[in-house]
């Protein structure tokens, strides 16, 4: 009995040992499908990136520029002194209105007076003389050379008086233009020097609008436009004409000077004030624009991302116009395009993608 029970319980232990054997490799196959399933399946799904795009159309945009300006007067001058002397009159009142023409201020002028007298005088001599040696010489009683000698000292007396005449008038100082008188720099009584400042003169009505475009707007801006401005504190709006562009573009700045017209009756623009100037150039009709969040700065200009066979490829752009969320594409892209507009940090060149729907 002992003996039948052992060698049951011999056979019982062989075979659960072979089941055991067996049952390893089983699993061990099963743990290294279940990977390779798991790796397979990564492997087709992994690496991707997900994007959103945007297609590249046409639209249109209206063309405005805004920039900051500044008002100028019409005309100005600094009044100055040509010659020396004592400043004897001084007819004006600061700050008050003056005609073209107006005498603003008088230097002494009594030497040059004196001068002036004594040439008259002989200038009336010489007449004299030259009447009686023309009838002389018609009866040969003198020789011409003694006649043409008196004649010419009549012309230089001439000469000589228009000098003078000439010197007198920079001894008054006349306003150039109908304006506004500013503050003087002298008192009457005074000696003045050649250059020595008297006052200045501001014509203020109209004035003229100042201000500076980039130089990718110059063909767009025109002579005889209408543009439109705004004053600090004013909410009102007004209009100026465009009067000249000026024919060069700054090479340090790059951009180009522009400079308007406007009507100042009541003297509300003061020259000097700043001013926010709004130009409404062409309509462009068939704008390529893209969001702004697609572009990339680089070293060599700004590029994107477009989607090509559900890989990224980048490409050199250049801009145009921009609004708040969208900018102008001048160069580098096509309508059609499918251009990358989420992940770019993530993405580079030849990365693979996958377009959220």
């Amino acid at each position: 009995m002992r003996t039948i029970m052992l060698v049951a319980g011999i056979i019982v232990a062989l075979v659960l040992g072979k089941l055991f054997i067996f049952s390893k490799p089983g699993e061990g196959e099963g743990s290294d499908a279940k990977k390779g399933s798991e790796g397979k399946n990564a492997k087709s799904s992994g690496g991707a990136v997900p994007v959103n795009v945007f297609i590249v159309g046409r639209e249109s945009i209206e063309n405005q520029i805004f920039a900051s300006g500044t008002v100028l007067p019409n005309e100005e001058v600094n009044l100055m002194a040509e010659i020396s002397g004592r400043l004897v009159k001084l007819d004006i009142k600061e700050g008050s209105h003056v005609t073209k023409g107006q005498l603003i201020a008088k230097i002494n002028d009594r030497e040059l007076q004196a001068q002036l007298q004594k040439v008259a005088y002989n200038q009336d001599l010489s007449k004299k003389i030259e009447a009686r040696q023309k009838k002389l010489l018609n009866v040969e009683a003198i020789n011409l050379e003694e006649y043409d000698v008196t004649s010419n000292n009549i012309r230089v007396l001439e000469a000589e008086k228009e000098v003078i005449e000439a010197q007198l008038e920079k001894t008054e100082i006349r306003a150039p233009f109908s304006g506004r008188i500013g503050l003087k720099f002298i008192s009457e009584g005074a000696y003045l020097a050649p250059g020595t400042p008297i006052v200045t003169i501001v014509q203020s009505n109209p004035v003229k609008i100042d201000f500076t475009v980039p130089e990718k707007y110059s063909p767009s801006i025109r002579v005889g436009s209408s543009v439109k401005f705004n004053l600090d504190g004013d909410p009102s709006t007004y209009t100026a004409r465009i009067l000249a562009i000026d024919p060069k573009v700054d090479e340090n700045l790059r951009t180009l000077r522009v400079r308007a017209l406007a009507n100042n009756p009541e003297g509300r623009f003061v020259p000097g004030m700043f001013v926010k100037v709004l130009a409404d150039l062409d309509a462009n009709r068939s704008a390529m624009m893209i969001p702004t969040e697609a572009i990339v700065p680089v070293l060599k200009g700004k590029k994107v991302f477009v989607v090509k066979d559900g890989k990224a490829q980048e490409a050199m752009v250049t801009t145009g116009l921009r609004t708040d969320k969208k900018i102008q594409i001048i160069d580098g892209l096509q309508p059609g395009d499918s251009l990358i507009t989420s992940g770019i940090i993530a993405i580079k060149p030849n990365t693979a993608v996958k377009v959220n729907l």
